[in-house]
């Protein structure tokens, strides 16, 4: 199971490092997006999968089948984090974009203060 997630890893973070190189705004916001989505995968491998593992130890439960609560938690908060983050971005490339009329990196050097 990690193999195939550790593939999906290397993908998101090789297609939001491409998309973080292009001179569109929107263009790098996505790389942006896709590259917090490797750092949950990578957080979620990390933790150790385990499927249909309990979160809660009890004393007939070996720590082998044990399942990791804090993996989850974190990867649930940094997704909310990063929806806050993919939103205010969004504004702030909609307002160049308004200002400027392009998404253009270059035409956007202009905008000062």
């Amino acid at each position: 199971m990690e193999i195939p997630l550790s593939i999906a890893v290397g993908a998101l973070a090789g297609g939001g490092l491409f998309l973080l190189l292009q001179r569109s705004v929107i263009k790098m916001v996505i790389g942006l997006l896709l590259l917090s989505h490797a750092a949950n995968l990578t957080i979620f491998i990390v933790g150790r999968l385990r499927k249909g593992g309990t979160p809660i130890v009890q004393e007939d439960i070996s720590l082998q089948t044990f399942a990791d609560p804090l993996v989850q938690a974190l990867i649930l908060t940094a997704i909310v984090i990063g929806f806050g983050v993919a939103a205010f971005l969004v504004t702030i490339a909609f307002q160049a974009h308004r200002k400027t009329g392009s998404d253009d990196l270059d035409d956007m050097r202009d905008l000062r203060g």
